[in-house]
């Protein structure tokens, strides 16, 4: 079966704008106390819209930035006067979460499809920005140095920066880091006090009900937000964190990636030849596992809330380091909160990656497992989205 072409529904664009103006004004300050002028593509999503609506008839339509925030925020995409796919979102859905006023993990998707802007491009740009200095100094272990900084420690202290700037290993990457961690805004900061997500790393936002609130859905989905560090700007000094592109697709898969890679050293118990590789080859994809039997797999791991996405954005995983079977693998988590996860992204996947299989993490350490008992495993039989039983 063919992936239907969502270019062929008119509002597929104007969505992607709209999720672009959101994370523009959520970059400039708060949505909901924002000043004139507003981001350039905050004001194009809105004239779009209006002359959409106009268009479609539609009398009660947003008339100012702060009327499209609210829609963002208070009406399902679904009830939106759109032409767009069936796949493109879920019941519910919405592009700006109600109890925090930030950008949810869809919109945060949505300004990835189909990304087209030198803003958006920032995170690609980064991570082949630091292969190629990691490259040219022959360095991998720089490389994997980086890459472990942005997922295990995405908030800094001025203690931290300093460790940072005079880690030699981090030598190759140290002036990319710069464009990496920004100033904390003072919109993460509650009575002088900082605090961290325990599971994800991440700033919490405070809410002005009380409580803490975490960007990453994931997160969210577990429950309240554990408190993992509280920090004291008095005693911190200038606190960073990375930017927005890069917490959203680098820190947040990266934990999901690492969360997989320590399921799998569980399995070391049965054979301790079993060998994990974390972004191999300057990061050909996520994780390489090697058999006893030398056996290999290549895992790229997906830690994406909408499945119709993930299935636009399906490839094939690079050939090299080479592999004898290969998969992408997304967090169980993220199935059990979207029925037909698995079914959505197998419709969408594009010709060039009919071939690719989808597991989620726990079925792919129950592969593994009945690997190493000597028990003959396919990755690329389609996952149900059961996990391990």
């Amino acid at each position: 079966m063919l992936a239907e072409d969502w270019q062929t529904h008119p509002h597929v664009v104007l969505l992607h704008t709209v999720a672009s103006g959101v994370i523009q004004l959520a970059d400039v300050g708060s949505l909901s106390a924002f000043t004139l002028p507003y981001p350039a593509e905050a004001q194009r999503a809105l004239d779009r819209m209006i002359l959409t609506c106009m268009r479609a008839g539609v009398e009660d339509l947003p008339r100012s930035v702060p009327d499209l925030v609210d829609w963002c925020r208070t009406r399902p995409l679904e009830d939106w006067p759109l032409d767009l796919p069936a796949d493109a979102f879920g019941a519910g859905d919405v592009l700006v979460d109600p109890d925090s006023n930030l950008p949810t993990q869809l919109c945060h998707e949505w300004w990835s499809h189909g990304r087209d802007s030198a803003a958006t491009q920032f995170d690609r740009d980064v991570i082949r920005a630091a292969m190629r200095l990691c490259q040219q100094m022959s360095a991998p272990e720089s490389y994997t140095r980086f890459r472990q900084l942005l997922v295990m420690q995405p908030v800094l202290t001025a203690a931290e920066q300093f460790e940072i700037a005079t880690d030699l290993l981090l030598d190759p990457v140290i002036e990319l880091l710069g464009r990496c961690y920004t100033s904390a805004p003072v919109s993460y900061r509650k009575q002088g006090i900082y605090r961290t997500c325990g599971r994800c790393r991440t700033l919490l936002t405070p809410l002005a009900s009380g409580g803490w609130w975490c960007e990453r859905d994931a997160c969210r989905r577990r429950g309240p937000a554990p408190i993992g560090r509280t920090l004291i700007e008095s005693e911190t000094g200038t606190m960073s964190h990375l930017v927005r592109p890069l917490r959203q697709f680098v820190t947040g898969p990266g934990r999901a990636e690492v969360d997989l890679q320590h399921a799998l050293l569980g399995l070391r118990h049965r054979d301790d030849r079993l060998h994990l590789e974390m972004w191999p080859g300057f990061d050909a994809y996520d994780l390489r596992i090697s058999f006893p039997d030398g056996h290999v797999w290549a895992v790229d791991v997906k830690d994406w809330r909408h499945p119709g996405l993930l299935g636009k954005a399906a490839k094939p995983i690079r050939p090299q380091p080479p592999y004898d079977q290969g998969c992408w693998v997304v967090p169980q988590e993220q199935v059990d909160a979207r029925p037909g996860y698995m079914a959505t992204f197998y419709r969408n996947r594009p010709p060039e990656a009919v071939g690719l299989t989808l597991l989620t993490a726990g079925e792919l350490v129950a592969r593994a497992q009945k690997r190493l008992r000597g028990q003959s495993v396919n990755l690329d039989d389609e996952a149900t989205g059961q996990g391990a039983s």
